[in-house]
């Protein structure tokens, strides 16, 4: 995520913002130029602080607390790109659901942003309902009979149980299930990889069967993967060849995984250049000739084709980042350990996103 300023008086601002902590001005984000701009207001409306003659409305749910994108004033549109993309939310009377459905469209939000700027296609099934995305956000209390909510992917629609924006909830979850990660973030980053293997794998026949050398063959039965994987656990050795315990069940839940920790990488060190990080670790004993730990991102990441440099700046960083949070009590900001054969399936995301690029 970038860091953004306000062009009024240069206050850095932040992707979330509806206003300027310092000179209280307007701030909208403008998904066409990929910016949060500051706005001026007038009587017909609102426009961008350094070209008058752009006009914009917000989004009809910044009304609601959950949304401070923009659309142009001459719009016949009252949603915006991302929340085009809902189908069914909760009641947004009930303050709880509302505040519930304000987390859920802040990691929402996050996602098409991230989506965006790797330049995938982004189409709510409003304007192309075959292949387009959308999400239902759904709370037990409001299904018939209390039926249990289940997060999940089905042709394009992208169902989440609201109780995931509880954070007691979700750790509940988390223990129960026993994984060492779980986000709302990590949600959408994992159902959205079922959506994109749907969009530019399975049509592709050269790029599917690449796959399948690589993550197995997907036509084996997916509820009875589901069923051996929770019954039985995960294979023993899932630690040498899959990124998580669960990518282990079915090669669709290994893509989707797979696709989920690309994502989690490439936007942490978006933020991490974002903010300038860099790292000289105070270690006397390494030599000039030895590996170093130095970090830099001092290129643009999406026009590195080699994964492998991609990863080794995402070791040094997570290391870093989780001695930090360990200073603190806290749980390791990326607990996971990337084997030789996860390092080539990030590769082959890799690879496919910057073709589709």
């Amino acid at each position: 995520m970038k860091l953004f300023q306000c062009q009024n008086c240069q206050q850095t601002v932040f992707f979330e913002n509806t206003h300027c902590e310092s000179c209280q001005s307007a701030l909208g984000f403008l998904p066409s130029a990929m910016r949060l701009i500051t706005l001026k207001s007038h009587t017909q409306g609102m426009s961008a602080y350094d070209n008058p003659a752009q006009r914009f409305n917000y989004c009809q749910n910044f009304q609601h607390g959950g949304c401070n994108w923009l659309l142009s004033a001459d719009s016949d549109d009252v949603l915006c790109l991302a929340c085009d993309l809902n189908n069914k939310v909760p009641d947004l009377s009930i303050e709880q659901h509302r505040q519930d459905w304000i987390e859920i469209e802040r990691a929402k939000h996050r996602l098409v942003y991230e989506l965006l700027h790797l330049n995938l296609p982004v189409v709510s099934k409003r304007l192309d309902p075959e292949s387009g995305l959308s999400f239902n956000f759904l709370s037990e209390e409001l299904t018939p009979s209390g039926e249990p909510v289940m997060t999940g992917h089905m042709q394009g629609l992208i169902t989440l149980n609201t109780a995931e924006a509880d954070p007691v909830q979700r750790e509940k979850m988390k223990a129960e299930m026993e994984e060492p990660y779980r986000t709302l973030i990590g949600h959408f980053r994992h159902e959205i990889g079922h959506y994109y293997w749907e969009l530019l794998i399975r049509s592709n026949s050269s790029t599917l069967d690449a796959y399948r050398s690589l993550f197995g063959d997907d036509r084996q039965d997916y509820q009875e993967a589901l069923n051996r994987h929770y019954q039985a656990g995960p294979r023993a050795d899932w630690r040498s060849h899959f990124v998580s315990a669960y990518a282990s069940c079915h090669p669709w839940e290994d893509w989707a995984e797979t696709w989920a920790h690309y994502m989690h990488l490439m936007a942490t060190l978006h933020s991490a250049q974002a903010y300038g990080i860099t790292l000289q670790p105070k270690v006397a004993s390494m030599s000039k000739q030895g590996p170093t730990m130095d970090l830099k991102l001092d290129y643009v990441l999406l026009e590195e084709s080699d994964i492998n440099i991609i990863l080794s700046d995402w070791l040094k960083l997570t290391l870093a980042v989780n001695s930090l949070n360990r200073s603190m009590g806290q749980p390791d900001l990326y607990p996971f350990v990337l084997a030789p054969q996860v390092r080539e399936k990030l590769g082959f995301v890799h690879q496919l996103i910057i073709e589709q690029r």
